[in-house]
C-alpha cells in the first residue's frame, strides 16, 4: 500500500471516495427536515436546491483542481496555507477543525434522540451519544480503509433508501394516471395548491440559507485527497458526480414527495419518508426509516472525526498545532489528532446531559456560519493558485475548474446573499457573533506564537 508524503497509508478506493462524496452531499436533513423545507417555499424548493447544488458545484470543480495538482491530506487549508499564507491556512485549519466538531456534536445528539424511538427513556439519550463517539472514534483509529469500508455501508444504506422513496414514489404516481387509483396523486400537485411559487418569488431567495446548510460537508472530499489511490482518477469522478446526485437525490425525491401529497399538508415534524412508505401500506416506515436516519448520523460523526483529525495533523506539519498532534502511529493513523478532536466532541455530550433541548439550533447554525467561510476560502485560494501557474502549467493542469474566474466570483456573490438572508435568523446571529469572536481569539494566538518564537530565537 502506497504512502504520501505525509506518512499516511493511500487506503481509499475508488468506491470509498465515491460514497464519502454522497455521505457528504446527501445528509440527514434529507430525511428529517426536508418536509420543513418544502414548507418555506412550497414546489419552489426545487428551484432552491437547482440553484444551490449548481454554485456547490462550482465550488467543488474549484477545489478539485487544487486536490488534484496537489493530493494531500488537510486540502484547503493546505491550500490556503501555500497561497494566501500561513495567517489564512491557520484560520482555514482551525476553523474547519470547529466546524466538523460542531457537526460531530450535532449529530451525536441526533443519535441519542434517534434511539428513543426504540427505547423511549429507559436509557438516557447522551449515554448513546457517548458509546456512539466512543465507538467511531476506535473505528477511525485502527485504520483509514475500515473508515472507508464503514463509510461506505452506510452509503450504501441512505442512497437504497432515497432510491427506493424515488422509485416505489414514481410507480404510485404512474398507477395513478393510468389506472386511476391513489386519489389527488400526480405531478400536478406540483403547481394545483397555490402554484408553483405559492408564496412568492422572494421565499425562493429567503430558503437559500437553510438549504445550503444542508450541503455543508460535500468539502470533506478534499480531505481525503491525502490517503486515496490515484487521487488524478479517482477525485476528479467523484467531484463530477456531485451536481447528478443533487439532482437525482433532492430534487428528484422532493419531487416524488409533492406529487405524492400536496405541499401544504405535510407535517413538518413528521418525515415525508414516512408517510411515502406508509401510502403503500407500510406500517412499519418509521422504523425503516429511523434506523436510515440512524446510520446517516452514525455515517456523518465517522467523517467528521476523520477529517477533524486530518485537519489537525495539516495543522502540525505547518507548525500552527502542538506537536504532539503530528504524531502518526505504526497504522499510519494520526493517533493523537483522533483523540484530541474526539475528546472536543465530548462537549457535545455534555451539553446534551445539561441542556437537552436547547443547544441543536445553535450548533447547527454554527455549522453553516464556519462552513460558508470554508467555502468561500476554497474560491479565493483558486484564484490565487491560478494567478501563480505559468503557461505551461495552466496547459498541463490535470482538471480544471469551470468557467474560472467568472464561476468564483459568482460563488463569492452567492455566499454573501446567503450569509445576509441566514442573519435574518437569531440563531444564525448568535453564531455569527461567536465566529466572529474565535476568529479574533485565534488570531490573538497566532501572534502570541510567533511573539514567543521570535523572543525564542534571539535567546
Amino acid at each position: 500500500m502506497s504512502k504520501n508524503d505525509e506518512g499516511l497509508n493511500r487506503g481509499l478506493k475508488s468506491r470509498h471516495i465515491q460514497m464519502i462524496a454522497i455521505g457528504g452531499s446527501v445528509g440527514v436533513g434529507i430525511f428529517l427536515a426536508s418536509a420543513k423545507m418544502i414548507q418555506l417555499s412550497g414546489p419552489s424548493i426545487l428551484l432552491t436546491y437547482g440553484i444551490v447544488g449548481l454554485m456547490v458545484y462550482f465550488i467543488m470543480r474549484s477545489l478539485g483542481e487544487l486536490a488534484v495538482f496537489k493530493p494531500i491530506s488537510g486540502s484547503f487549508s493546505a491550500y490556503a496555507n501555500d497561497y494566501l499564507g500561513d495567517y489564512m491556512g491557520y484560520l482555514t485549519g482551525w476553523s474547519y477543525w470547529l466546524l466538523w466538531c460542531f457537526g460531530v456534536m450535532v449529530e451525536t445528539i441526533g443519535i441519542g434522540k434517534y434511539m428513543k424511538f426504540w427505547f423511549g427513556e429507559m436509557v438516557p439519550g447522551w449515554i448513546w451519544a457517548f458509546f456512539a463517539l466512543l465507538i467511531l472514534t476506535l473505528i477511525n483509529l485502527i485504520n483509514v480503509k475500515l473508515f472507508g469500508e464503514i463509510e461506505f455501508w452506510f452509503s450504501i444504506i441512505k442512497v437504497v433508501t432515497i432510491l427506493a422513496l424515488i422509485a416505489i414514489g414514481f410507480l404510485i404516481i404512474v398507477y395513478a394516471y393510468f389506472f386511476g387509483g391513489f386519489k389527488g396523486v400526480g405531478f400536478f400537485n406540483l403547481w394545483k395548491h397555490g402554484g408553483f411559487f405559492p408564496k412568492g418569488m422572494s421565499s425562493v431567495l429567503m430558503a437559500i440559507g437553510p438549504v445550503s446548510i444542508a450541503f455543508i460537508g460535500v468539502e470533506a472530499i478534499g480531505l481525503t485527497a491525502g490517503e486515496t489511490q490515484n487521487p488524478s482518477e479517482t477525485l476528479p469522478k467523484a467531484i463530477d458526480s456531485v451536481l447528478f446526485r443533487i439532482l437525482l437525490f433532492y430534487i428528484g425525491s422532493l419531487m416524488v414527495m409533492m406529487s405524492l401529497f400536496p405541499w401544504n399538508q405535510l407535517d413538518p415534524d413528521v418525515s415525508p419518508f414516512v408517510l411515502t412508505f406508509e401510502k403503500i401500506g407500510l406500517k412499519s416506515a418509521a422504523g425503516i426509516i429511523n434506523f436510515v436516519i440512524l446510520t446517516a448520523a452514525f455515517s456523518a460523526c465517522n467523517s467528521g472525526i476523520f477529517s477533524s483529525s486530518r485537519m489537525l495533523l495539516t495543522l502540525q506539519n505547518q507548525k500552527n498545532a502542538p506537536v504532539f498532534l503530528g504524531k502518526i502511529n505504526s497504522k499510519k493513523i494520526p493517533i493523537f489528532s483522533v483523540l484530541f478532536s474526539s475528546f472536543f466532541m465530548l462537549l457535545g455530550v455534555l451539553i446534551y446531559f445539561k441542556f437537552p433541548n436547547k443547544a441543536f439550533d445553535i450548533v447547527f447554525s454554527m455549522c453553516g456560519v464556519v462552513g460558508f467561510f470554508i467555502w468561500a476560502i476554497i474560491l479565493i485560494t483558486q484564484i490565487k493558485f491560478r494567478k501563480s501557474l505559468n503557461n505551461d502549467e495552466l496547459l498541463n493542469l490535470k482538471y480544471k475548474s469551470l468557467w474560472f474566474p467568472l464561476t468564483n466570483y459568482l460563488g463569492l456573490l452567492f455566499l454573501f446573499i446567503v450569509l445576509v438572508t441566514c442573519l435574518f435568523d437569531l440563531n444564525f446571529r448568535i453564531s455569527f457573533i461567536i465566529f466572529i469572536a474565535w476568529i479574533v481569539v485565534l488570531t490573538l494566538f497566532y501572534y502570541l506564537k510567533n511573539w514567543f518564537i521570535k523572543i525564542r530565537a534571539r535567546i
